[in-house]
C-alpha cells in the first residue's frame, strides 16, 4: 500500500501540471472569444484541484522511487491523463459519450490521431488547439517532460524514463544526468515544432493552423482542424512542408541531439535505423506512384507521385494526415501501408509501431537461423552497424513481436464479435495498435471512429494504450509477481 501511495504521490503532482498546460488555449479562447473560455476555466479548476488533493492526502509517503513504481506510475499516467484531458470536450460537447471522449483523449495523448468528432471546422479554435497540444505532449512523453521537472518536485526521474522510453535499447544515455537527457531532448523537439510551425506558415497555412499542425506533425499524431485533413489546402507545397518534418519527426530524438550536441551530420549516417526508413520511404513512394500511374488512378505522374508519396509518409510515419481518401485505391496500396506503420518509424521517435531497430533485429535473426541450417558450426553474431546484439534483446524482440501480433489478432477477433465487419475490425486494430488513427473500411481516411458503439471504442482506447506503452509496461502490472514484496 505504502508503494502505491507514493505513486499517487508523484501522479497528483503531475495532474497538477498537466491542468496547468490547459492555460494555453484558454489564452487563446479568452483572446479571441471563441465562446469555450468556461471550458477551460472548469477544467483547469477541476484537474488541478484534484491532483492537489491527491498530493496532500499521501505527501507524507513521498520517496524515491523504484523500478517497479516507474512502471507502475507510467501506466497510471497514461490511463488516468487522459480522462482530465477529456474534460473540454465533455463540458463543450455534452452530446459526447464518456467513452468517445475518453477515445479522443487518448488517441491524442498516445499521438494516434484517431478522432471521433466531426464538423472540425466549425469547433472553436481553442478546442482544435488543446486537440493539436495533447498531440504535441504526447508525442515525445508527457513522462519524459516530468523527468525534467521531477528533480525541482524532489522526486527522481530515471526509472520513470527507463519504463516509458521506446525501443528495445534503453540503456544508452546521451547526458550523464537523465533529467539533462529529456530537457535536451525536448529543447530538440521544441525548437524542430517551431520551424515547423514557420514553414506551414510560410507554405500558405494561417498562425492558427501552423500551431495546430506543426504540433501533430512533429507528435506524429494526425489531428487536424478541418474535416479533410490536407484536403482543405489542396497545396503541393504544404504537403511538401508536412512530409519533410514527418520525416524528421520518424527518425530517432536522441540522434537529432546527438547531431545537434556535435554540429555535424555524422550521427545519422551512423544511426542504425534512419537510412533503412529513408530508403524504404523513398521506395514505396516512387513505386506506389508508378503504380497509381500505371493501373490509370492518376493519369500524371507527377500528380501520382505527389498524392501517393504524401499518404505514403503519413501512414508510415504513423501520423494519419491525408491529402485524398486512399481507401478507394486498389486495396493493395491501403494495405501495404498499414503494413509498413507496423514497422517504419525509428526508436525514440514519435511513431508507432514495432520500430525499425526491432524490424532489423529480427532480419538479422531470421538470417542467422538459415545460415545455422546450412553451417551448424558457424559463429554468425546479429549486428546492427558495428554492434553486436545481445542474445537478451535477441529474444525480448521476439517476444515483442509475439505479444503484437497476438494483440492484433485478438483485438480483431473482438471487434469482429461485437459486429465490425473483417476490414474495419482489422484495419482499426491495426491502427489502434500502431498509433496509426484512420484504418479502412468504416474507420478508413474518409470516416471517423464515431460509428463504433461504446464496447468497440473502449476496446479501441485500450488498444492505443497498449500500443502506445509497447505491450510490456501495461502488461507487468497485471502479473501477480508485480504487487509481490
Amino acid at each position: 500500500m505504502n508503494q502505491l501511495l507514493a505513486v499517487v504521490n508523484v501522479l497528483g503532482k503531475m495532474i497538477m501540471v498537466f491542468g496547468l498546460t490547459m492555460l494555453f488555449p484558454l489564452g487563446l479562447a479568452l483572446l479571441i472569444n471563441d465562446g469555450a473560455g468556461w471550458v477551460f476555466e472548469e477544467s483547469i479548476l477541476m484537474t488541478s484541484g484534484i491532483g492537489l488533493i491527491m498530493w496532500l492526502v499521501t505527501r507524507r509517503y513521498k520517496r524515491e522511487l523504484q523500478t517497479r513504481d516507474g512502471f507502475l506510475l507510467v501506466v497510471l499516467v497514461w490511463s488516468v491523463l487522459p480522462a482530465f484531458a477529456m474534460l473540454p470536450f465533455l463540458f463543450y460537447l455534452p452530446e459526447l459519450s464518456v467513452s468517445m471522449a475518453y477515445f479522443e483523449a487518448v488517441s491524442g495523448l498516445t499521438a494516434t490521431g484517431g478522432t471521433v468528432l466531426t464538423n472540425l471546422d466549425h469547433l472553436p479554435l481553442s478546442i482544435n488547439l488543446w486537440r493539436g497540444e495533447i498531440v504535441w505532449l504526447g508525442g515525445m512523453g508527457l513522462i519524459v517532460l516530468a523527468v525534467a521537472i521531477l528533480p525541482l518536485l524532489g522526486v527522481g526521474g530515471r526509472q520513470i524514463f527507463k519504463a516509458e522510453t521506446p525501443g528495445p535499447m534503453k540503456e544508452s544515455k546521451l547526458t550523464p544526468r537523465i533529467a539533462e537527457t529529456a530537457k535536451g531532448l525536448w529543447l530538440i523537439y521544441a525548437w524542430l515544432t517551431l520551424a515547423c510551425i514557420m514553414a506551414y506558415r510560410w507554405a500558405g497555412m494561417d498562425w492558427f493552423d501552423a500551431v495546430m499542425h506543426a504540433f501533430t506533425t512533429l507528435g506524429l499524431g494526425g489531428f487536424s482542424s478541418h474535416d479533410a485533413s490536407f484536403g482543405y489546402w489542396d497545396s503541393p507545397l504544404i504537403e511538401l512542408v508536412a512530409m519533410f518534418f514527418m520525416l524528421i519527426a520518424g527518425i530517432n530524438f536522441a540522434t537529432h541531439f546527438l547531431a545537434w550536441r556535435a554540429k555535424n551530420l555524422i550521427s545519422y549516417r551512423s544511426d542504425p535505423e534512419a537510412g533503412w526508413f529513408l530508403l524504404i520511404m523513398l521506395a514505396c513512394c516512387l513505386g506506389f506512384s508508378l503504380y497509381l500511374w500505371f493501373v490509370g488512378i492518376y493519369t500524371d505522374p507527377l500528380t501520382a507521385l505527389r498524392y501517393a508519396s504524401f499518404n505514403v509518409i503519413s501512414v508510415a510515419t504513423t501520423t494519419g494526415y491525408s491529402s485524398t481518401d486512399y481507401s478507394v485505391w486498389p486495396i493493395f496500396i491501403p494495405f501495404c501501408m498499414l503494413f509498413l506503420s507496423a514497422f517504419c518509424t525509428s526508436s525514440g521517435s514519435t511513431g508507432g509501431g514495432i520500430k525499425m531497430m526491432r524490424a532489423r533485429i529480427l532480419y538479422h535473426q531470421v538470417y542467422r537461423e538459415l545460415i545455422t541450417m546450412m553451417h551448424p558450426n558457424a559463429v554468425t553474431p546479429a549486428k546492427l552497424g558495428k554492434t553486436v546484439i545481445s542474445s537478451r534483446i535477441v529474444f525480448a524482440v521476439l517476444v515483442f513481436i509475439f505479444i503484437y501480433s497476438v494483440s492484433i489478432v485478438i483485438m480483431t477477433l473482438i471487434l469482429t464479435l461485437s459486429g465490425l465487419d473483417e476490414i474495419t475490425a482489422f484495419s482499426a486494430a491495426v491502427a489502434c495498435i500502431n498509433n496509426l488513427g484512420p484504418g479502412l473500411g468504416g474507420v478508413g481516411p474518409a470516416s471517423t471512429y464515431e460509428s463504433l458503439t461504446d464496447f468497440q471504442t473502449w476496446v479501441c482506447s485500450f488498444a492505443m494504450l497498449l500500443g502506445r506503452l509497447e505491450f510490456f509496461t501495461l502488461l507487468v502490472v497485471f502479473i501477480p509477481a508485480f504487487w509481490r514484496k
